[in-house]
């Protein structure tokens, strides 16, 4: 750029794939039936339609929609039986509910280490902390990025430690060519609305390639019904349903997903070109196909040059009105999990307190032009800019 553009409002939007004509359509339609004389929001064949073709895309055997990717982690954690002097090994880089799903049983977190290429979680660092009462081991596909696959089912092979992957960042996420949906016990997913794609704002998903574990799921999900010639409760259970208008919008997008993510992989390589050669910004690792493309996260190089992210973030806001976002601050830095006694976990995990500390994620969505990317560009290099004279 050889002038200064002027000043314009690029906003972190809560929005993070596309919703269109047709998704508007099939939430109508489900309306439209409903106020029928003889409508109703059941019964639900659009839960079963999009539990199919979700399990279709991800390359699972089997799907279970749910009401949020919380719930989907929570119902995997009572799927395998974790209870109070369980240990369950995650990462500390994620949101809170990696860790909470298991804490909420009773169970204790261990946190082990992040790669620091990749940020997912580190399989080696994880074998040493297995004990014999780890009872699950949940990495996440950090920002779309899929995690070391091979190397938890490794693991997962000689320990008999069931792998349980949050997938909140990865619809459409693929490891060596492969999608992720039937990795390990199960794959946990968010439609939340700055997802790739969204069910009307919030929903999940269980993915599996074991039958009964998924049907043990779908069970807790829906109030421990068995269906049959006569309905029956099998398990205590809860309404963690995914609704029909959800669910007929969850098609729509699904229809789009590939397409979405295809157009922010193009928008997240224009954006790492840009900022090829920006010594004070470490780029993230794997932006080519197979990414889910979520989220585009840099972390600034405090290795070499003294940067204070919140002065970098607030010259960026109010100069240059650029807003962006952070993931995420270390789960051990909430205040409720401090009062847990987690506040030291930090020390043992130092790749990833470090990183948390770097982090910046970068405003970039499928609507984003190669405009917007340049002016992104030459306002963070201007800020960078700017701190480092301060």
């Amino acid at each position: 750029m050889k002038t200064s553009p002027a000043i314009r409002e690029i906003p972190f939007a809560a929005l993070g794939g596309v919703f269109e004509q047709d998704d508007i359509e099939a939430a109508l339609a489900v309306m439209q039936g409903a106020a029928e004389p003889s409508g109703s929001f059941f019964p639900l064949p659009e839960e079963n339609d999009f539990q199919q073709a979700l399990a279709k895309h991800e390359g699972a055997a089997k799907a279970v929609s749910v009401n949020s990717c919380g719930t989907a982690l929570d119902l995997c954690m009572m799927a395998l039986e974790i209870a109070p002097g369980d240990e369950v090994i995650t990462t500390p880089l994620s949101f809170v509910c990696t860790a909470t799903c298991a804490i909420a049983l009773g169970a204790k977190v261990v946190f082990a280490d992040i790669d620091p290429n990749t940020m997912c979680l580190d399989p080696q660092d994880v074998r040493r902390r297995i004990t014999p009462r780890t009872k699950a081991i949940l990495p996440v596909h950090f920002a779309g990025l899929a995690a070391d696959c091979g190397g938890f089912d490794a693991i997962s092979d000689e320990t008999g430690i069931p792998i349980i992957y949050d997938a909140a960042h990865a619809v459409g996420t693929k490891y060596r060519g492969a999608p992720i949906g039937g990795r390990g016990r199960a794959n946990c997913y968010s439609f939340q609305s700055n997802k790739n794609m969204t069910t009307l704002g919030e929903g999940g998903a269980v993915t599996s390639n074991d039958e009964e574990f998924a049907e043990v799921v779908r069970q807790k999900k829906t109030f421990g019904y068995v269906y049959g010639p006569q309905l029956r409760v099998a398990s205590v259970g809860f309404n963690y349903r995914m609704t029909k208008p959800q669910s007929a919008v969850g098609l729509t997008q699904l229809a789009k997903i590939d397409r979405v993510i295809s157009r922010r992989l193009e928008v997240f390589q224009v954006m790492h070109r840009m900022l090829e050669g920006v010594e004070e910004l470490i780029l993230p690792d794997g932006i080519e196909d197979g990414h889910g493309c979520h989220l585009y996260i840099v972390r600034l190089n405090t290795d070499r040059f003294p940067l204070d992210r919140a002065e970098f973030l607030s010259v960026l806001k109010n100069k240059y009105r650029v807003s962006c976002g952070m993931h995420y601050p270390a789960i051990w830095t909430w205040d409720a999990m401090s009062e847990l006694g987690y506040s030291e976990a930090g020390s043992d995990c130092p790749i990833a307190a470090k990183a948390s500390r770097q982090v910046v994620s970068l405003p970039l969505f499928p609507k984003t032009t190669s405009d917007d990317c340049e002016y992104l560009a030459w306002a963070i290099k201007s800020s960078l800019a700017e701190i480092q004279k301060s």
